[in-house]
């Protein structure tokens, strides 16, 4: 048995009357907002495996009478998704169940959720925290980190894209608007035009407000320029939304509609359980959840460290 065990010295005050407030663990939490930061599929099994499988290139030319050329595929990268158990619990003595005046540990068994909702919210933000971080990368994908310039297309095509921009820049509506271009100009791992999409932009909360007055304003933002906003006029992303667990408040991002990009494999959804120690009595309270975040393609996310 590790860590501590809550016992009657541990709630003194607790264990009388004449207290008028119990504060400290009954904050509010923001809706979870790591739905919007990943694509969820469900798993089964302890890691789950994605298989790069790429297409075929352009057609060339064939001269009258000549033979077709042939072309093949194959495999490249295997992205590895493995599905770690989170955990807490906590233990209280008989004594100090029986003895607290307030209800205090029924209160608390309910604040395991709490505990299990923050760390999901914070391991899939840390995905997107260490994204400009070449010590983090996705196991088995191309040894490159979330957002870099120099990812690897595929097995056949040796040649790099990138998912951020060359010069790191600040949140606005030019930065945006050339972030969307390089979207819009993505190829597959054969060099072929791909139509992917920008689904929304990602903030840290410091970003929130300018990120609605870019996205939302009718004319051109901060300028005298009686010119239209043409992400707004062309609906070329659709939203906005923050998220509270990012660590910079310059990074932005751009979330695309790559079919496999940023994933969260649900193995198991958080459950609780207690029971009672025979010996001491003691309570013993836990909830335990089980999943993992990640990547197989880094085109389903752009964005800049911002400056």
């Amino acid at each position: 048995m590790t860590g501590g065990i809550i016992t009657t010295g541990s709630i003194t005050r607790l264990l009388q009357d004449g207290v008028k407030n119990v504060f400290g663990d009954a904050y509010n939490d923001y809706p979870m907002e790591c739905k919007k930061l990943f694509d969820e599929e469900s798993s089964k099994k302890a890691y789950e495996l994605d298989v790069q499988y790429e297409g075929f290139g352009l057609a060339s030319r064939k001269p009258e009478g000549d033979a077709v050329q042939y072309d093949s595929a194959v495999e490249g990268f295997t992205p590895k998704y493995i599905n770690y158990t989170y955990a807490k619990g906590f233990i209280v003595t008989k004594e100090a169940q029986d003895d607290n005046q307030y209800g205090l540990f029924k209160s608390k068994a309910k604040k395991l959720a709490r505990s299990m909702l923050q760390t999901e919210e914070t391991v899939a933000a840390n995905v997107y925290n260490r994204a400009f971080t070449a010590a983090y990368t996705m196991l088995g994908g191309d040894g490159q980190e979330l957002l870099a310039t120099d990812h690897i297309n595929g097995p056949s095509d040796s040649t790099t894209y990138s998912n951020m921009l060359a010069v790191a820049a600040a949140l606005s509506e030019s930065s945006i608007e050339s972030l969307l271009i390089q979207i819009a100009q993505a190829t597959d791992p054969r060099g072929l035009k791909i139509a992917l999409k920008g689904q929304r932009l990602i903030v840290p909360s410091a970003l929130g407000f300018e990120a609605e007055r870019i996205l939302k304003s009718v004319l051109q933002n901060d300028t005298a320029n009686n010119a239209v906003n043409a992400i707004k006029s062309t609906g070329i992303l659709p939203e906005y939304v923050i998220n509270h667990y990012l660590s910079s408040s310059t990074a932005w991002f751009i979330k695309t509609d790559c079919p496999d990009g940023l994933k969260f494999m649900n193995r198991q959804a958080v459950e609780f359980d207690q029971d009672m120690d025979f010996g001491t009595s003691d309570s013993r309270y836990k909830a335990t959840q089980r999943y993992s975040f990640g990547w197989t393609d880094p085109r389903g996310l752009y964005g800049s460290s911002g400056v």
